[in-house]
């Protein structure tokens, strides 16, 4: 059984580990995720679980973040009302209240002090009064963490560190640690909701309203209220609500933000239509053939908002680690503020306050919150390009490939068939051939058949007789009239096979590309080359993937050798294999697969549709030209939302900026407070170093973080 909660106003990564973490231990609670870019914890529950896990919920994410209203996911009558718990907004707005107001009971207290005629009694009562306001929601979250057993968090490390300094008469520094851990905090939460608003500004493409024809009259509703077969109507400047087919008007679409491409696309009768385009001129009227819930928008912010729910193998390193450090830190704080007196080194105050010093760097804030906000961003930017990455897993895996494996037909080459060339032969015009072919394809709905109709300009189709033949594997056969042929003449056209087994004499072509031989009455008149031509940025993919250390790359295809063979080499591809049925695909891939380099991963890039089971089976499945494919949304963990393959080094790039900014964060974390550790165990740092070893690092870690958004 699975269920959802919305945790609206949740903006910390630290805290939302702990939430994640403290649900998953509830007896009966098989899985547990928390999404901060849309503020939702998903539960799986074992099917016979009969606790009140609503309540659960609610009491765990109170003792993390009690600002935070919890509500159940499609039944509101399990959380409280809205009015009951304090706004996001309201929250942000108290903690700038509070700290204002700690700030100036603090600067009262510094300036008490620094006068000749005021006490110490004086300084010490406004100074207490400012920790109070600063600090006394961190202190009390510590002693609720400690009684319930939740004892090495910030709260307990940053409590220890100022009431210890209290202890030992280190007033303004008691509470200057307070102070920045807040100041900290708030700018923390606010990079966290500036990402989650720019991601979220990246994927604005959901539909506010559609305006459907019912009953001769134009009608506004939302979008999840129009059935299939209901036609909408969309005027210049509105998103396009819901998947449908034009059946009226014309237009040109900006898809920007559905495929990150600023070039219009022309649409017209006829012509599919895919929700969160923008309608940039003429009034469009679209039958809709896909309810909002599946349709092309909708799958896409859900991917999108999605992808948190998929960690990286450095995400789960780093809160693991985060784990295990803080305990070892503060034994460690422990050790270094009483062993050294113990055995004479000096005195009690001093390594006490070296002990404190050393449990405020010790914070590991910076990494817990820097490393998943990096995905997060990494993941927005890629979307910004028009590359969907299901989760952060996948963004890394991008910086691992070793083997990259394509599809032919609409992967590397455009999968349209053109003709290309007219080969007429006894005397046969070109024109009277291809006419000849048109005829004989007139009631063929195969891309050959409808590529050879479309270059034929003339009434294909119209002195064709019902004596029509397809034979499999070979081709068809017609019976024609018209001024091309004699009455009741017979068209074959086909290939080698067809021409062989019905006698005719023909001459065998070695054109690149599939050939279509055509005969009138036994009489062999020439031959048709249909060809898929090659998309313009393949051959500068494949060169940049050997730049970017991918070592093999491979075509796998069910297309003719001879076609394969000649696309590959145009490529400049390592290998190809071609006449491969989908499992014939999968065996191939899993061939591949065991040659790949340890620790490394392979990749299939594919159509999406007639590949769903080799892009299921490599380690990252990347699908092209998956724009408005259910196929390719569904099975792939990489979805290229246009059909370039270049996009494909697009999300390779991101993925390596994003991975290159999260190394960054974490040698300059660890070294900066692996530094300021080893001066705060010599004396040589004190509480306002220690104050800039941890807020100080983790601001600079998180505005590193933003830049990989920033592209």
């Amino acid at each position: 059984m699975e269920m959802a909660f919305l945790l609206k106003g949740l903006n910390c990564p630290n805290c939302a580990a702990k939430i994640e973490r403290e649900i998953g231990k509830v007896d009966g609670v098989m899985s547990a995720s928390v999404n901060l870019m849309n503020e939702t914890l998903k539960l799986t529950l074992s099917h016979d679980y009969s606790g009140d896990i609503a309540a659960a919920v609610k009491r765990i994410v109170a003792a993390y973040e009690p600002d935070v209203l919890v509500k159940q996911s499609g039944n509101p009558a399990v959380a409280a009302p809205r009015a009951e718990a304090p706004r996001a907004d309201d929250s942000v707005k108290n903690a700038i209240i509070r700290l204002a107001v700690g700030a100036f009971i603090y600067g009262l207290g510094i300036a008490a002090g620094a006068t000749s005629y005021s006490g110490s009694f004086l300084e010490l009562a406004l100074l207490i009064a400012a920790y109070v306001v600063l600090g006394g929601e961190v202190a009390l979250n510590a002693v609720r963490n400690v009684a319930k057993g939740r004892v090495f968090d910030e709260n307990f490390l940053m409590s220890t560190a100022s009431i210890g300094a209290f202890i030992i008469g280190e007033y303004p520094e008691a509470v200057a640690v307070m102070l920045f851990y807040q100041i900290g905090e708030m700018l923390q939460n606010a990079a966290v909701r500036r990402s989650k608003k720019s991601i979220a500004d990246l994927m604005d493409i959901r539909p506010d309203s559609a305006t459907v024809l019912r009953d001769g009259k134009l009608t506004v509703v939302a979008p999840e209220t129009v059935a299939v077969g209901e036609v909408i109507v969309v005027k210049p400047g509105e998103k396009i609500p819901l998947d449908g087919m034009v059946i009226d008007g014309s237009s040109t679409l900006d898809t920007k933000a559905l495929t990150g491409e600023s070039a219009p696309r022309t649409i017209s009768k006829s012509d599919a239509a895919l929700s969160g385009c923008i309608n940039r001129n003429g009034v469009l009227r679209i039958e809709v053939t896909k309810e909002f819930a599946e349709s092309t928008v909708a799958k896409i912010i859900d991917l999108v908002q999605n992808a948190a729910n998929r960690k990286a193998p450095t995400e789960n390193f780093i809160t693991t680690f985060s784990r295990h450090y803080t305990p070892f830190v503060v034994g460690f704080a422990a050790l270094l503020a009483v062993v050294p007196p113990l055995l004479g080194f000096g005195e009690w105050a001093d390594w006490i306050h070296r002990g404190l010093v050393f449990l405020v760097i010790s914070c590991p804030c910076a990494l817990v919150i820097s490393i998943p906000l990096g995905f997060f961003a990494g993941i927005g930017a890629a979307s910004r390009k028009g590359v969907l990455v299901k989760g952060g897993n996948y963004l890394e895996a991008l910086n691992n490939l070793d083997i990259v494996v394509f599809d032919k037909t609409g992967t590397l080459t455009k999968g349209v068939f053109e003709v290309a060339e007219v080969i007429p032969a006894n005397g046969y015009s070109a024109d009277e051939v291809l006419a000849l072919a048109a005829r004989a394809e007139a009631y063929s709905n195969h891309p050959i058949a409808q590529s050879i109709r479309g270059a034929y300009k003339g009434g294909a189709g119209e002195n064709a007789s019902g004596d029509y033949v397809e034979i499999p594997g070979q081709g068809v056969s017609v019976n024609s009239a018209g001024k091309e042929s004699k009455e009741g003449k017979k068209i074959l056209a086909g290939n080698e096979k067809l021409m062989a087994a019905r006698g005719v004499d023909y001459t065998p072509n070695t054109t690149t590309g599939t050939k279509v031989y055509v005969a009138e009455s036994g009489k062999f008149a020439g031959c048709v080359v249909i060809s898929d031509g090659i998309k313009p940025d393949s051959g500068a993919t494949i060169s940049a993937l050997r730049r970017l250390g991918v070592r093999k790359t491979v075509m796998l295809t069910g297309d003719d050798g001879r076609i394969a063979a000649a696309v590959a080499s145009e490529l400049g591809l390592d290998e190809v294999y071609s006449e491969l049925l989908p499992d014939l695909k999968v065996e191939k891939l899993e061939l591949l697969d065991g040659e790949k380099r340890p620790k490394k991963k392979l990749a299939f890039v594919g159509d999406g549709i007639n590949d769903a089971p080799v892009l299921a089976r490599a380690d990252v499945g990347i699908a092209m030209g998956g724009l408005g494919s259910d196929a390719a949304i569904e099975a792939a963990d990489v979805v290229l939302m246009t059909d370039e393959p270049s996009r494909l080094i697009d999300a390779i790039t991101t993925a390596r900026a994003t991975k290159r900014v999260i190394l960054q964060n974490i040698v300059f974390s660890l070294g900066v407070k692996g530094l300021f550790l080893l001066l705060a165990a010599f004396g040589a740092a004190g509480m306002w170093e220690a104050i800039c070893g941890d807020v100080g690092v983790m601001l600079l870690a998180v505005l590193n973080a933003m830049r990989v958004l920033k592209g």
